[in-house]
């Protein structure tokens, strides 16, 4: 099982292929953002990667950080947790303004298909 490491809450086991968003809001138990019920448009999931950043991205979600101009994150809805990895989480409920975190996001990456290309 990788090893998810948050900065300040702890390190947590994730099962593998578990999508980082869910990893985060479930077996971490914090208060991550996740507006667009995971599909990659919002970027309200944003994290930072401190060690262990993936080196494939999906489609979407390069074309989503593009088209919002951003750099030096990744969203946590288009990662599988398939090894060790220690993340920043940035975009929480608390503080935000908002009533709610979002939809729960489905345990199946979105959108499909899934297309990962180089970042």
């Amino acid at each position: 099982m990788p090893k998810l490491h948050v900065e300040d809450v702890g390190e947590f086991e994730v099962p593998a292929g578990k999508r980082l968003v869910l990893a985060l809001t479930d077996e971490a138990g914090i208060d991550q953002l996740h507006a667009c019920g995971g599909h990659s448009r919002c970027t309200t999931c944003k994290v930072e990667f401190v060690n262990g950043e993936p080196a494939r991205v999906t489609a979407a979600e390069k074309a989503t950080l593009e088209a919002r101009g951003l750099s030096g994150v990744r969203l946590s809805c288009q990662i599988p947790c398939d090894s060790d990895m220690t993340v920043r989480a940035i975009s929480r409920l608390e503080g935000s303004g908002r009533a709610d975190a979002g939809s729960r996001p489905s345990d199946e990456m979105a959108p499909t298909p899934v297309e990962w290309v180089e970042e």
